[in-house]
């Protein structure tokens, strides 16, 4: 083992609770206590030794401003250890992971706790333009004539709300929102309406078995305030199947289109935590270790077809480990929506895509199906756009850990047209 070689030592998450038309009980710092206090209470070193945390988070609430000083003192760090937040869309828990992963590797820490957290179903409600100029002039105005002047001018139009959350599901440079991007890249495989419900029936099958096998013992359970309980990701859809799909209308493109909200992820609330330490951490305090961080690779494409970011990101990783497809035992690849999965596998074996569009050579391959996303994803579980990076690491270093397999590779697209990868290795205690 190098001194700077970077370990996942442990992890934990929230169940993923889908948004139901109302705010969830719980607000992002509270998911992301609930899972990090049993995490950091299992931990051998003192908490004190903690360098840094980092949090990725898309729609932190406005009382939760740099949410990772929140969460840090919630969990009750030391005042001394700094925290930051981190924004890249639907992979900002694998950039904080990603950050902490630099920031060992150099040497600047040794022990950083890192991972993501988002409520989307407490994303916020903005007023419109109008609306907050009318009440700048109403603040301003000092007489009740003033006053009364600045009321008359008020027009049903100024209560029309922002709903930031289809804000944040569209591309402010093209004008479409991310379903409208997995259409594009459906068109251009020919993948299949039938393909993408397959795929999202499998996805709560996969989940379905997971729950009833004991395969997601990284969840820890979390109690409201009214002593409900909640310990599992509660989107699985047990009746789940091709004919019950096969009812449901294109939501995107009403009258051309595939995608729909089934064969899509779930809008859901949930966090993700991760401990990450050097070499040198995992000797000195005789810690277990689930992985090795091994790279990782970020990129940039087209935002109107950014689902297919995966295949960017995850194609230099392989070409600079001199790996293929064979060599990676585990897939993760995050589901935002069955087509832009779909199409990812499909680029990676179309010739002239991966000739003009990736610098390859020659096409990568074919991913295996029954090494993708093996206990499910995004449209089974849910996708809470600052834990999903977090979570699919996570689950892949306990996937690699239970099933004694050797590497894994995890990758998200991401909204504005990125992808986000990283490949994980075996990592035993005899190791360290």
């Amino acid at each position: 083992m190098k001194p700077r070689d970077v370990f996942i030592v442990d992890g934990s998450r929230s169940p993923f609770l889908k948004a139901r038309g109302k705010q969830g009980p719980f607000s992002a710092s509270d998911l992301a206590v609930a899972c990090g206090k049993p995490l950091l209470l299992r931990q051998k070193f003192s908490l004190d030794l903690i360098d840094e945390v980092i949090i990725g988070s898309v729609m932190p609430a406005a009382h939760e401003t740099n949410i990772a000083r929140v969460i840090a003192l919630r969990l009750g760090l030391a005042e001394h250890i700094p925290a930051w937040t981190v924004q890249r869309n639907c992979a900002s828990g694998l950039q904080a992971l990603d950050c902490a992963y630099h920031n060992i590797h150099s040497g600047k820490a040794q022990l950083i706790l890192a991972g993501g957290v988002d409520t989307m179903s407490r994303a916020p409600v903005m007023l419109n333009d109008l609306m907050v100029n009318w009440m700048g002039r109403m603040m301003a105005a000092k007489s009740l004539p003033q006053k009364l002047q600045t009321v008359a001018q008020l027009r049903p139009a100024y209560f029309k709300p922002i709903i930031a959350l289809l804000c944040g599901l569209s591309d402010p440079i093209y004008g479409l929102s991310m379903g409208q991007t997995a259409e594009n890249i459906a068109y251009r495989f020919g993948i299949s309406r039938e393909q993408m419900d397959a795929f999202a029936v499998a996805s709560h099958q996969r989940l379905m078995d997971a729950q009833d096998n004991g395969r997601l013992d990284e969840i820890e359970p979390i109690y409201d305030g009214k002593g409900h309980y909640y310990d599992h990701d509660d989107g699985l859809r047990r009746d789940s199947s091709m004919p019950n799909l096969a009812k449901l209308k294109p939501y995107f493109d009403k009258k051309y289109g595939k995608v729909t909200a089934a064969n899509s992820a779930q809008i859901t609330d949930g966090a993700a935590l991760l401990v990450l330490a050097s070499g040198a951490a995992v000797k000195k305090y005789d810690l277990p270790v689930l992985a090795r961080i091994s790279d990782s690779q970020w990129a940039g494409l087209d935002p109107r077809e950014m689902g297919l970011g995966p295949a960017y990101a995850m194609a230099p990783i392989m070409q600079r480990k001199k790996l293929k497809i064979e060599d990676i035992d585990f897939w993760e690849i995050n589901e935002a929506f069955a087509g832009q999965v779909l199409g990812c596998i499909e680029a990676w074996k179309d010739e002239s895509y991966c000739r003009e569009f990736l610098g390859l050579k020659a096409p990568l391959g074919e991913i295996p199906h029954d090494k993708l996303n093996v206990d499910g994803g995004g449209i089974s579980l849910g996708h809470p756009v600052g834990a999903s990076g977090a979570r699919i690491v996570l689950h892949l270093a306990k996937t690699l850990h239970r099933n004694n397999a050797g590497r894994g590779m995890a990758s998200l697209c991401i909204g504005g047209g990125q992808g986000g990868a990283m490949l994980i290795e075996a990592a035993t205690e005899a190791e360290a």
